[in-house]
């Protein structure tokens, strides 16, 4: 089931979502992957990987590129060769790929229980609205507004992609409403005070987020 939803966000940034139920043939069938990237397939132990890095190319064809106009830099941080902005997520049997004439960072996880054992590792600030939530809510949405809060964290961390940024000390993400699926966030770092835009939505029980770098 290949792409199964574009969001044209605005004239210049468009989000496609990919969902995994290919196998890995059918998908290395009809993509062009570059020399590097080849071996780094070959290389990938796990099947379900080698699947969300040939759906990401996929991903990339259908944004009317292809593996051959994507680049890392020395940090890891993805780039398209015509300039344009690009941030890439995979995770079980969905990727998502944003690109963009601005700059953006995007993130898909999976809604689990397992998020409310390790909040403390990435919440800090957030726990202000996030405990008054808990009491007032069911556990289903507290698992969904954490969710959320990883997401957002992870797209800022893609977006500035700086060693030693701690998603629980310098990423601040501000009161929000599930239903409202848009918010603001803050990096702190350093001597960097930058601000943030995001967005969110639900697939099945996965949270995609998409961040926006404030100018």
């Amino acid at each position: 089931m290949p792409l199964i939803k574009t969001i044209h966000f605005n004239s210049s940034t468009k989000i496609f979502v990919w969902k995994i139920t290919e196998s890995y043939n059918e998908l290395f069938e009809t993509v062009i992957l570059n020399d590097k990237n080849k071996l780094r397939l070959t290389s990938m132990k796990s099947e379900l990987h080698q699947r969300g890095f040939l759906s990401v190319r996929q991903l990339l064809q259908k944004a009317g590129y292809n593996d051959l106009d994507l680049y890392y830099d020395e940090f890891g941080k993805p780039h398209l060769t015509d300039d344009k902005h690009i941030s890439i997520t995979h995770s079980h049997h969905f990727s998502a790929i944003i690109v963009s004439n601005e700059t953006v960072g995007i993130d898909i996880e999976l809604q689990r229980d397992k998020i409310i054992r390790i909040a403390d590792k990435f919440c800090d600030s957030e726990n202000q609205f996030l405990s008054r939530s808990f009491e007032a809510e069911n556990k289903e949405d507290y698992i969904r507004k954490l969710t959320v809060i990883w997401g957002v964290k992870e797209s800022i961390f893609k977006i500035r992609n700086e060693k030693g940024i701690s998603f629980k000390d310098h990423i601040k993400v501000g009161t929000f409403e599930l239903q409202d699926r848009l918010g603001q966030a803050e990096l702190h770092f350093d001597s960097i005070i930058k601000e943030f835009k995001i967005y969110f939505e639900e697939i099945d029980n996965f949270t995609l987020v998409y961040a926006f770098e404030k100018v």
